[in-house]
Order: structure tokens, then sequence, then C-alpha cells
């Protein structure tokens, strides 16, 4: 009897995933020099779960690649290596490198080959690298990046990527690390980086060591044995790896580097002879990552399951009180008829929420790919910046858990280029020189709140004008509120950077946020201060299927409000009602005046039965801020409606975020509260 072993895929990479996530959290918490034994140990052994699952079902590349990941994991467990910055790095590149071939698997694509050789052989140099007990040893060997179509296994020598770590006692042998750079710049043209990290405190050098380490590039017809020659003299001195690079992209291979490199790195002549320090870090995988996991399955506490089950076996005990009740009915057994369909009422209600709370996700599956995406934008920006999580249990619909993600990114990348100011200006004007970004969630009525602040420069309202009066998006006398300046981020196009960069200031990505958090019902509000930071604050429904609402006649018409946004439902009386010319009517409550929206002429209803304001009633809704009254005939009642997609199954209407059935089987339409302010204001 043969096992079918594809069965057992799916968990296999739901539980390599989870895995990766873990291995790259814990990557970011590691302390270089001094890390927890009990955080190497996780590290381990995640990597060493992914690597026998992944043997277990015929992935050997995937157990190939982790098997070298796992082997220096153990280097550092076992105490012979120190945790080191570029070893930190590979790591981090081998779990995106990881993340993609499993993806790809999972998806049942071909592998990428030349980027798992391009982050092998970064690994494999890592391990060529010397181990900390030894008291000789350099640094290791800096990381080396192969150009981005390079295949390790069939690369032409016409260039080669050197990585080069002297032993300390190098000089004392008489060799000197500049003779042989001018040997090899004799072969070609030859680029260098140096690695200072292994260099100590001024009062522990030692002048007669070497504790510098070396990246260089050599372009040239020269043949591999021409190069290692060079090093013959030092062969035993020193840890020493030679990589094949393409010819096409041999000239330019300083550019391919990672970010930053290429201010690093000079072309070396004979004479005089250049090495700048190289201290730029890799290019940020803040990409890396999929925008937003599609999650077939999720995972579900078990007390949830139980609760669950119980609310069943209530059903099935009423569903039976009931079928007795029916077979031998008589007028005196109404009341117990009247009683069981109250139970029955009251247990579809649980078993309704016992559901819906089975789908709901901490948001911690979202904020848990910030870290990384901080650690490396801050790296790339120069900045200095901590990321704060707040509320990370917080739970919302699993739908909302997988839109929200790509608005959250655009949100945070621009609080980290255009808030966080550069370490020396944050000290100039009094701030520490670590700037602070702050992911929060929490409840709020029925929605949830998530905010994204900074402790940055904040937005300035008077640039915002002059870019918005440049572009002509208002006249230069136009009166707007704070508030109104503020949202001028959001018209597409708008951008006050002063110059473009990959990471933002191009316009685009702000109207998106909005657009796409308005599509999930909710909406987003800024409050800044000037040299003191901002806050950008997403408001959502919790869950996108179920809503609370109360329902309204319109004419023929069943319109659904949501219950969460109404304030109070009133008569009006003529004298409180103000008619502006052009501008609709308004009405007087307690020294505010609600603009008054007639749904009966927003949707074009006919046969309303109250044209005349005395003869309705006026529902007082508020919705971000904003109030407003809707004119309506009557008010019918109180209920949870599902929520179908209008836009899915016909288009997208102004003023209406969706529609339910009703129980008589008619169709009635959800109304969208600050569309339909918008709407009553064209």
């Amino acid at each position: 009897m043969t096992i079918d072993m594809s069965q057992f895929h799916q968990v296999f990479f739901e539980e390599s995933f989870e895995g990766l996530d873990v291995m790259e959290s814990g990557l970011l918490s590691l302390d270089v020099g001094s890390a927890d034994a009990e955080s190497i140990n996780t590290l381990f052994r995640a990597a060493h779960s992914i690597k026998g699952g992944s043997g277990t079902f015929g992935f050997t590349e995937v157990s190939d690649f982790t098997h070298v990941m796992e082997t220096l994991l153990d280097e550092m467990r076992d105490g012979r290596r120190q945790v080191a910055d570029g070893t930190v790095r590979a790591l981090l590149e081998s779990v995106d490198c990881l993340r993609d071939m499993l993806g790809r698997l999972k998806g049942a694509e071909p592998l990428d080959q030349a980027r798992i050789a391009r982050t092998k052989a970064v690994l494999e140099a890592e391990l060529a690298g010397s181990h900390s007990d030894d008291p000789n040893a350099g640094s290791g060997l800096p990381a080396l990046s192969l150009p981005n179509d390079a295949d390790a296994t069939d690369l032409p020598g016409s260039a080669w990527a050197i990585a080069f770590s002297p032993h300390r006692y190098l000089l004392k042998t008489g060799n000197e690390p500049v003779r042989m750079f001018r040997e090899l710049a004799g072969l070609g043209d030859l680029k260098v980086a140096v690695d200072l990290q292994g260099v100590p405190n001024f009062f522990d050098l030692d002048p007669e060591e070497c504790y510098l380490s070396w990246k260089l590039t050599l372009t040239g017809d020269v043949g591999r044995d021409d190069v290692a020659e060079v090093f013959d003299w030092v062969e035993n001195d020193c840890d020493l790896a030679i990589y094949p690079l393409l010819k096409h992209d041999s000239a330019a291979v300083v550019a391919e580097q990672r970010q930053g490199e290429a201010e690093a790195v000079k072309t070396i002549q004979a004479a005089p002879f250049q090495i700048i320090p190289n201290s730029a870090e890799p290019t940020a995988h803040e990409d890396a990552k999929p925008a937003a996991k599609s999650a077939g399955s999720i995972r579900v506490d078990i007390a949830k399951i139980d609760h669950l089950i119980n609310m069943v076996g209530e059903l099935v005990i009423t569903q039976s009180m009931l079928s007795l009740v029916g077979e031998r009915f008589e007028a005196g057994k109404l009341d117990q008829l009247r009683n069981g369909l109250t139970q029955l009422e009251r247990h579809t209600r649980e078993l309704q929420e016992s559901v819906m709370n089975i789908r709901m996700l901490p948001v911690s599956f979202v904020f848990s790919r910030f870290p990384r995406l901080v650690h490396d934008l801050s790296t790339k920006l120069g900045k200095k910046i901590e990321l704060k999580l707040i509320g990370e249990n917080t739970e919302v619909d699993k739908t909302v858990v997988e839109l929200l993600a790509d608005p959250l990114v655009h949100l945070v990348r621009n609080s980290l280029d255009h808030g966080i100011e550069m370490p020396q200006v944050r000290l100039a004007a009094g701030k520490p020189e670590t700037g602070t970004v702050t992911l929060q969630a929490y409840h709020r009525g029925g929605n949830i709140v998530i905010e994204v602040k900074d402790d940055g420069q904040g937005l300035d309202g008077a640039k915002l004008r002059a870019k918005a009066v440049e572009k002509g998006l208002i006249g230069a006398d136009a009166a707007l509120s704070e508030r109104q300046l503020y949202d001028l981020i959001f018209l597409p196009g708008f951008s006050t950077a002063d110059k473009l960069t990959d990471i933002s200031g191009r316009g685009v990505g702000m109207d998106v946020v909005r657009r796409n958090i308005q599509a999930l019902g909710g909406n987003i509000e800024i409050a800044s201060e000037l040299g003191k930071g901002s806050t950008f604050a997403i408001y959502l429904p919790l869950t996108l299927a179920i809503l609370d609402g109360q329902s309204v006649a319109v004419g023929d018409e069943i319109y659904i409000l949501p219950l969460g946004a109404i304030v109070e439902s009133l008569n009006i009386s003529e004298d409180r009602v103000n008619r502006v010319a052009g501008k609709g009517e308004t009405f007087h409550l307690r020294s505010q005046y609600l603009p008054i929206i007639r749904l009966h002429r927003i949707f074009q209803v006919p046969g309303a039965k109250a044209t005349k304001l005395t003869d309705g009633l006026l529902v007082v809704v508020e919705s971000h801020g904003v109030r407003c009254g809707l004119f309506v005939d009557d008010l019918l009642g109180q209920q949870q409606v599902v929520i179908k997609s209008l836009e899915a199954n016909y288009r997208r209407i102004d003023g209406v975020s969706g529609a339910t059935i009703l129980g008589d089987g008619s169709v009635a339409l959800i109304l969208d509260i600050p569309g339909l302010v918008a709407l009553a204001n064209q």
C-alpha cells in the first residue's frame, strides 16, 4: 500500500512559512556579538524542521539549501562562531530566498536557480570565514552578491568576485595586501571595497595585526589560476573565496552590489592606490514577502471550536423541542412554541457569532512583516528607527487582515522616508537620534482602529498649500482648514518630496491607500504637528460579512443604515430649517447646522410618501467626524444583515456600500454614510 504524500503538502507549506516568519523575527532581534542561546536554538529548530519536512516530501532543492543555513546556525549555537552583522544579513537573504522557493513549489512554478545559486554562494562564503574562537581570525569573508542573472553553474571566467580575509598575524609574515592588490590591478580593471567590521576600539588596536577584510571585483581576460596565483604566498594565512561573474555584467558589477556600495568602491589604479571603507548595508528586502498572504486555511483556537460545538448542541436540543411541539400542536402549547422560537433565535445568533469569531485573526498577521521592512529601509536610508508594535492581539476579520497589508506598507514607508529625520537633524532639533514609528491597533465601538505614528518632522501645512497652488489644485486665496490641507496628500499625483526615490516621492500610493481603505468600508484620518510627528488613523469595520443595521423606508424601497453610525432620529419643525441658495438645506440642532440629505432625491425613488420635511423623519448619522441628517419616510426596525458585494454582482454605486437579502426575499441596499455626504455635496 502506497501513501499519497501530496495530501500533506498544504500542511508542510503552512508550517514552513510559519517557521520562516519565526526565523526572520528571531534574526532581527539577535544581539550582535552576544546573542541569547535560546534565540539561536529557536532559529536552528525552525531551519531543521523545514529541512526535515522538505526531505520527506522530496523537495531536495529546499533540503540542500536549508542544510547550509542549518550548518551556519549550528556553528553559532555551539559557540564556534559569533553573531556578526554579515552573518545575520546572509541568513536574512537566505530566508527571503527560501520563502521564494517554497512559494514557487507550492504554486508548481520553476525555481529561480540563479537566485538560489547566488544566495547559497553567500552562505558558503560565510561558512568559509573564520570562527570566533580563533584568536588569529579576521572578521570572516565579506558577503558577495552576484549579478541577478548569474548562474553559478555556468559562468565564463572574464570577471571575478574575490572575498579576501587575512588572518590577523598576516602582516607579521612580511606580506602586504596592498602589494597583492596592485598585482591584481595589473591583470585587469579592479574594484575594491574594505570591510571594517573587525576593527576594534582605538585603545585595543595592535598596529602589527590586520583587522580588515576586502571584497574585490576583477574584470578582464584573466583565468582563475592567474587570480589565485597572486595569493599563493598567503594561501594558509587567509580565508579566500573566488567566484566567476558574467562577462557582460562585469563592467556594471559595482552598480549591482548592495545599495550604497557605489559610494564605497573606487576603481583601483596601479598608482596611486585607494581603498574607501564600505559602510553600506544591503538593499532592503521590503518587497521580498508577498503583499498579503492568501490564506487558504486558518488556525483556530480549540476553545473557539469547543464553544461552536456547544452552540450546535443547544441548537439541536431546541430543534427537537420544537419538533415535539409541532407533532401534537394545540392552542394550549402556544406559549411553549413562542419560548421555543425565542430560544431558537438566541441560539442562532450565538451560533452566528461563534462562526464569525472563528474568522477573526489577530492583526499580528499583518504587523509581523514590518520589523524586517523597518530594519532594511532604515539601514538603506541611513536613519536610526525603532519600531513599536502595540495591540498585535487585536482581532479582526480574516478578509480585512488580508486586504490591510498594502495600505499599511505605503503608510509605514512614507513615515520612514518623509517622516523620520536623519540622525544629525534630529539631534540639532533636540530630539533623540533614534526615531520611533508606532503601529497600534485597538477596538472602538464596532470598528477596529489602526494607527501609524511617527515622532518625525510632521506635515507642513504651508508647504502643502504652496504645492497644491503650484499644481493648480486649489486657488491661491482658497480657505482650507487644517484637516482639508492634510487631505491634499490623498490627491492623485500629489507629492511634496524634494527628490524622487525608489521608496516614495512619486506622488503615487496615498490616493490608492485611501481608495483601498474606503473599499473596505473604512476611512483614514490624519493628525499632525509640525516638528513633533504625524498620526495616520485607519478606521475599519470588524467584519465585512455581518452588519447590525436599521431598516428605513423611502417610498416602496427599503434601505439599511449601519446601526453604529446612527446618533438619533427626530421629527422636523420648519422653523429650524434653513435653506441656502444653491447649497441645499440645513437643520439647526443644538448649536450645529446639519446638512439634510433627501434620500428620495439622491436615489430618485418614485412615490416617496414624505416629500415635505414635516411629514417624515430625520435620521442623524455620524461617520468619521462628519454629521448629517438623512430624510426618510419611516423607521422599520433593527436587524442583522449579511453583506453582499454589489460591485462584484452588479457595479459600483456611489453612496451604497453593499446589499442584503431580507426575510421576505427582497433586496435592500446598505448605505455608505461618507459616500452619501460626498454625493450630496456634489
